[in-house]
Order: C-alpha cells, then structure tokens, then sequence
C-alpha cells in the first residue's frame, strides 16, 4: 500500500467518522434531554401529592403552636387543685402529649421549621418552670397570673415560631 492509497481510503473514511461523531454527541444530547424531561415529569407528579401532605402538616404544627401557647393552655387547662407543683406538671404533661402526638409531621417539614418548633415548645415548658420557682407564687392561681404578665411583658416563643411557619409557607404557594 503506497502512501496515495492511503491517503484515498483516509478520505473516504473521514466523512463516515465526522457523520459518526455528530451522530453520537446528538445522539447523547437527545437522550439526556428526555432523561430531564421525564424527571421534570416524576417531580411535577410527585409534588401534587406531596404539596398537600406538606401543607397538612404545617396546619397541624400551626394548630400544635396555638394550643401550646402560655395565653391560651392556661385558659384551657385549669387547675385541678391550689397545688402549684401539680399544674405546673398538668401543664407541661399537657404540651408533651400535643407534642408527640404531631411528632410524625416533621418529615414533611424542614429541619429549621421543625428547630423552631421544638425550641418554642422547650421555652414555654421553660416560662411555666421559671414562673413556678418565683417565690412570690404560692399557688396554681398565682402561677397562672405570673406566667400571663410575662406574656405581657414580651413576646411568647410560640408567637416567632408561627412567624417562621407562616414565612415558610408562603414559599410554597
């Protein structure tokens, strides 16, 4: 094989190979294209189930953080005696029980969310405990009335957890 010989089946070759390579790169592009089209598919299909399950469980933690409130578990758990050891105990019974029965929710939740959720739920049990050890309450009346003027005096924790959930959601919708 002589050296124009060669240089005749190059010829001839190159074209075939040049059509191979764009083949191939539109080949992979088209294939890469229809491998997003169809996650973009399974993600809007998925998102409809799963943006209502999402939304459920922020009103359950918005209902969870409203029924926690130092203002308004005090006005729905009375006391059921002048012990103030007891309702303190009621109390915080009370907000552990709301708080493990929506413990499932935090899936569907982001982990900032559920932190401002479990730290408004540990500073309420905190406020019913440092109201209590004032030497000035006496009683489970006392301790109801102290623990209200702090709530006047500043904000309750569960007041900026729900600030936080009411901004989340708004990104959603």
């Amino acid at each position: 094989m002589n050296q124009i010989e060669l240089s005749q089946i190059l010829l001839a070759i190159l074209p075939a190979l040049i059509v191979g390579i764009v083949a191939f790169y539109f080949f992979s592009s088209y294939n890469k294209n229809e491998q997003n089209r169809r996650n973009f598919l399974l993600h809007r299909e998925t998102q409809k189930t799963a943006l209502p399950l999402k939304l459920q469980a922020y009103e359950r933690m918005t209902l969870f953080l409203e029924r926690i409130s130092p203002g308004k578990i005090l006005f729905r758990i009375k006391p059921n005696s002048n012990d103030k050891e007891a309702y303190e105990r009621l109390l915080i019974h009370t907000i552990e029980q709301e708080f493990e029965h929506n413990l499932a929710q935090q899936i569907y939740l982001s982990t900032e969310t559920w932190d401002y959720i479990k730290t408004a739920k540990n500073a309420t049990i905190g406020i019913i405990r440092k109201a209590n050890q004032q030497e000035s309450v006496t009683d489970a009346d006392k301790l109801r009335k102290v623990i209200l003027k702090n709530l006047i005096e500043k904000q309750s924790p569960t007041e900026a957890a729900l600030a936080y959930l009411k901004n989340e959601v708004k990104r959603f919708i």
